[in-house]
């Protein structure tokens, strides 16, 4: 009964607490806040971060995964990631956790992937620099993570480079290489930006059934409000850095600050003819 509660606390307790992030770059004009006291918790469950471009949603998951840039300054009452402060880490200890514990999917997969190492090397390399196991455990690892993520000649695409497949399979790649050290933490920035419709669901369907099986937290970062809508558990709105709203994913329309009001009334309508189209209303007092 004892092991019992003391698990039902570890599955309660947020995998990830953001409190009071700031990102700042440095400019001639002075520090530039691209992040603005961003505050979330996330649980083994699925949040979409929306908003323009620009609105610091890639810099935040980023800031997250200890992949800014190092001229700029990160500040935070608290980043904390499964109970452990990830602003006290050395950059040693850092390196450990990305791939091993938290990963990222970034948006495009011909400037993720490295032109020069096949897809396979590129997948057991990342295995093997978090678990001590043989090249032939690493490549047959791989074979399975690659047909995991839905691809159906595994031992062709692990031979081939990045340039030699479509965008699709190669974002398939970099899911499976992001996934094969069974990270807790899976950070998703516009992942099927990039794909055709019917590409996308399949991604979509992919990271669903991932999360779900391993139980892992994940972040969806995208400016598609209606794919955040129907994918994820809850949304955060971001609007110059800053997070201007939050809502259930399925509550989405019901969303109140006239920033999200705003986007959602720019979205597209068939059979609704309207013009002059929608423009963004943008207010100063939205960022403060």
């Amino acid at each position: 009964m004892g092991e019992s509660h003391a698990t039902d606390a570890r599955l309660s307790k947020p995998l990830l607490e953001v409190e009071d992030l700031r990102v700042s770059f440095p400019s001639r004009n002075g520090p530039v806040e691209a992040v603005r006291g961003v505050s979330f918790t996330l649980g083994r469950e699925r949040l979409g971060i929306v908003g323009e471009s620009g609105s610091g949603k890639s810099q935040t998951g980023r800031a997250i995964m200890g992949l800014t840039p190092p001229h700029a300054r990160i500040t935070a009452r608290r980043l904390a990631f499964a109970g452990t402060d990830l602003m006290q880490l050395s950059a040693r200890e850092r390196r450990s956790f990305r791939g091993e514990r938290i990963a990222m999917i970034l948006q495009d997969p011909k400037y993720s992937l490295n032109p020069v190492m096949t897809i396979g090397q590129q997948i057991t390399e990342t295995l093997r620099a978090h678990s001590n196991v043989t090249r032939a455990v690493a490549r047959d690892r791989a074979l399975d993570m690659l047909e995991a993520v839905q691809i159906r000649d595994p031992a062709r695409i692990f031979g081939l480079y990045p340039h030699e497949v479509s965008g699709g399979m190669g974002q398939r790649a970099m899911i499976a290489m992001m996934l094969i050290a069974d990270p807790e933490l899976l950070i998703a920035d516009e992942p099927t930006s990039a794909l055709d419709v019917t590409v996308q669901l399949q991604v979509l369907a992919i990271l669903d059934r991932l999360v779900s099986e391993r139980g892992m937290g994940l972040i969806f970062i995208s400016h598609d409000l209606r794919l955040v809508s129907s994918f994820c558990d809850r949304v955060l709105v971001m609007y110059r850095g800053r997070i201007v709203e939050e809502v259930a994913a399925n509550r989405l329309n019901d969303a109140t600050h006239p920033y999200t009001r705003g986007l959602i009334n720019c979205l597209p309508k068939i059979g609704e003819d309207r013009h002059p189209l929608p423009v963004l209303d943008r207010r100063p007092e939205w960022a403060e």
